[in-house]
């Protein structure tokens, strides 16, 4: 699993001219599913997120947490992550998973967040072309692949 935070201060996804998400402050995510993901990179990915102190503290030193900054969430799925480039100009998505595969993670992806954080998180559509709009605070924008824990 891959992901892309990007820490913001509004954010919000429409689909067909209507929005279906918006936050404040709080993390736009990313996610990119993998056919050989597991509950494991889910459990380690939510940890990491729920965890990772980006958020300014009294000193406006990134030092808080999401969840102590009482942020909010969007998260989208983005297959797009697994993009190969390797050969030629058209990227290749051979590693993304196929929908009966990434439906199922994305799920429980969002449950998972969803009990780690406490409340509720805000989501786009799997597979509807959706636009993200966002201001990138800080700019503080992060990648993140659970196969590569670093």
């Amino acid at each position: 699993m891959k992901i892309v935070i990007q820490r913001v201060s509004e954010a919000s996804v429409v689909i067909n001219n209507s929005e279906v998400a918006a936050i404040e402050k709080g993390l736009v995510i990313l996610l990119g599913i993998e056919h050989d993901d597991s509950q494991e990179d889910i459990k380690w990915l939510c940890n990491k997120i729920t965890n990772l102190r980006i958020f300014p503290d009294e000193n406006d030193v990134m030092n808080t947490s999401l969840k102590a900054a009482n942020g909010d969430v969007i998260l989208v799925s983005q297959f797009t992550l697994h993009a190969s480039t390797k050969k030629g100009n058209r990227p290749s998505y051979i590693k993304a998973a196929k929908p009966d595969v990434a439906i199922p993670m994305y799920n429980d992806f969002i449950k998972t967040l969803q009990e780690h954080l406490g409340k509720p998180i805000q989501t786009g559509e799997f597979g509807a072309d959706m636009k993200v709009q966002l201001v990138n605070d800080g700019p503080v924008t992060i990648i993140i692949d659970s196969k590569n824990k670093e």
